[in-house]
């Protein structure tokens, strides 16, 4: 592909790592040009061929219409004209960023692409990363040189898994390209799938510096509205009746509070913050946020340790957020394990998240026969639509004569239980 040439209905694209933001990403782009879907497990391949989309992002039947290449053959690469690079950048233990996955995924490409080739990355990153590591890279692996034989652009992903209004079809897309003909090029590929909502960022190093940015403020609001949360307890009083006070102000943010975990808003500030001291800056109210956020999973081990007797418990919820069954980097284990640290024994139940992933993750076995229990506290974490539909009978059936019901996002504060009742 050259800056001559345009995008083209027939431009190959290949979308590479088809989790909750690759998968959905191909099967709108294969709405309007070739597509291959590379991934290289191949369980998820069979899975998908299969029409089984376990992060459930896309229906079976979706899947089954859709008319693109599903493949964890590196070979099927070659010849392809646009590469976007859709993998995870976690953190280390030591929170520092893990480009691993990124680093992965450029080898591979590097070993397949051909002059001409235009490599976009999706995949959360601090500014430089993009140009430096990635284009770096991929010129030493391919032998091409970057800017003058392939090409680099930079879309952040905006999915928020779980969401069914704002999806890559209703959704402005961000681009930005190493060369203004690169980024006019991505205009028209991902603006086939939106409508044309696209804005074009100044530089790739602008659009990176956005997605940190955007995840960052989040946790920052979240950790406030968890150091409220603590306040309000405290004063003896609920913050969520202070929240339904205050939002019915026009102008106040309605962030909640609740264990901070995923792939993103858990994660993004350390890249931001990483960024910052490479330039000499202290990333205090970004760490602070993040400090917050950590130890919220201790602050609610202690509330229930005032109020439980020591025994069995039952905790709802694992994934990292309602709805969803992505496991990855879920806080309810920090709180599980705090748990057990006190002296708990404790029965995980969740009926989204998948078995064999909980016990890889996690060595967690889930549960599954919660009302044939007495438990000491049922502590309700994740409230799933599942969780919300529970009768306050069901619930209190599962509880010892001293149980406590332990809702830690006020999802039954309405109810009347036999038992006693806490939320934050």
């Amino acid at each position: 592909m050259s800056k001559e040439s345009g995008v083209g209905l027939d431009k190959k694209i290949a979308v590479i790592g088809l989790g909750y933001v690759g998968l959905p990403l191909a099967v709108e782009l294969s709405k309007s040009f070739p597509v291959v879907g590379f991934d290289i497990c191949q369980q998820r391949i069979v899975e998908l061929k299969n029409g089984n989309d376990r992060t459930l992002e896309v229906p079976a039947e979706v899947l089954s219409d859709t008319d693109f290449i599903l493949t964890d053959d590196l070979q099927a690469l070659r010849g392809v004209d646009i590469y976007i690079v859709t993998v995870p950048t976690p953190v280390h233990e030591n929170c520092l960023p893990d480009f691993s996955p990124l680093q992965k995924a450029c080898q591979m490409i590097g070993s397949v692409m051909t002059k001409g080739s235009i490599v976009v990355f999706e995949s959360t990153v601090y500014p430089g990363v993009t140009r430096g590591m990635c284009g770096a890279l991929l010129q030493e692996v391919s032998g091409l040189v970057c800017e003058k034989d392939f090409f680099l652009g930079y879309s952040p992903e905006r999915i928020n898994p779980g969401d069914h209004q704002h999806r890559l079809h209703n959704m402005t897309k961000v681009v930005a390209g190493s060369e203004p003909w690169v980024t006019e090029v991505l205009v028209e590929v991902y603006g086939a799938i939106n409508k044309g909502d696209i804005f074009k960022a100044k530089s790739i190093e602008v659009a990176e510096a956005a997605k940190v940015l955007e995840n960052t403020q989040r946790d920052i609001n979240v950790a406030f509205m968890n150091e409220v949360a603590m306040i309000c307890q405290k004063l003896d009083i609920s913050v969520y009746d202070v929240l339904d006070v205050a939002e019915t102000k026009w102008n106040f943010l309605p962030f909640r509070p609740g264990l901070v975990g995923g792939h993103c808003i858990g994660v993004d500030p350390y890249y931001w913050a990483c960024c910052a001291r490479q330039k000499g800056i202290d990333p205090h109210l970004t760490l602070s946020g993040r400090q917050t956020n950590e130890s919220m999973s201790s602050f609610l081990v202690q509330e229930v340790v005032k109020r439980v007797a020591k025994g069995k418990v039952a905790v709802l919820g694992l994934t990292f957020k309602e709805d969803i069954p992505d496991l990855r980097n879920t806080k309810v284990m920090d709180l599980i394990a705090g748990l057990k640290e006190n002296g708990y024994e404790v029965d995980v139940f969740d009926p989204l998240a998948y078995g064999q992933e909980a016990e890889e993750l996690y060595g967690i076995t889930l549960s599954s026969q919660m009302d044939q229990q007495r438990y000491q506290a049922i502590i309700a974490v994740v409230p799933h639509q599942a969780y919300r539909q529970l009768s306050s009978p069901e619930i209190d059936a599962a509880l010892g004569s001293n149980g406590w019901v332990i809702d830690l996002k006020g999802m039954w504060r309405d109810r009347v239980f036999s038992h006693s009742y806490w939320c934050l």
